[in-house]
């Protein structure tokens, strides 16, 4: 195994701005902050990623084009599936009662009620059916060749990369929920043996990720 996979939420968004739950893709575009965000994401990488990877949203493409800029330029490679949850009835709402109708919803999720669904929106069993295939279909092309050298940089977003990691890492449920993703903070997940995953980082912490862990920084963006 040669390199990870680096899941980064995209950078801050206008609609991320307005707070508003903007899911369907394209979406809304970066703000100046958040392709500023994307720069200094690249900026702090240990080393060039091997692949930069981005869901079809709009933000999700300009962050990765802004990621690719520092490092000269370069192709950048879109993935139908890994765009962010679906709300449903609840798109483009901006008000506390819809934020927390999601949150019950994504609590429910992280408890192990896979086929619950937001109104008019996706289960969390339809976000891991369109998304965990990508992951693996960049597992077995690349990360498990043992030719394969470095990481590759998935931006995705906030919620679904959350959820997914969780459930592939066997992260704890409590943590996922507990601990958002600021704008371009990553999950960083690892190929162990099996088909398994290990998480070496979520966000700005290491292992272990348990309920313990201190919850640093509150969000008012349910998404994040």
């Amino acid at each position: 195994m040669s390199g990870r996979l680096v899941l980064v939420r995209h950078g801050q968004s206008l609609a991320n701005v307005d707070r508003r739950l903007d899911t369907r893709p394209p979406g809304a575009e970066l703000t100046d902050l958040g392709c500023e965000q994307a720069r200094n994401f690249a900026r702090g990488l240990e080393r060039p990623p091997a692949m930069i990877a981005h869901s079809l949203a709009t933000r999700a493409i300009q962050t990765a084009g802004q990621i690719a800029a520092e490092f000269g330029g370069g192709d950048t490679h879109e993935f139908e599936g890994i765009h962010e949850v679906q709300v449903g009835a609840l798109e483009d709402r901006a008000d506390d009662a819809a934020h927390e109708e999601f949150n019950a919803v994504y609590r429910r999720w992280h408890g192990g009620e896979l086929d619950a669904a937001l109104p008019g929106g996706e289960s969390a069993r339809q976000v891991l059916d369109r998304y965990v295939p990508v992951l693996d279909q960049l597992r077995m092309r690349y990360l498990d060749d043992a030719a394969w050298q470095g990481d590759i940089v998935v931006v995705s977003h906030g919620a679904a990369i959350r959820l997914v990691s969780a459930i592939l890492a066997g992260v704890d449920s409590g943590f996922a929920i507990d601990h958002h993703l600021a704008n371009t903070e990553a999950v960083v997940l690892a190929p162990i043996t099996d088909g398994r995953w290990s998480c070496l980082q979520w966000g700005k912490l290491t292992p272990p990720f348990g309920p313990e862990a201190p919850v640093t920084v509150g969000s008012a963006d349910p998404m994040g």
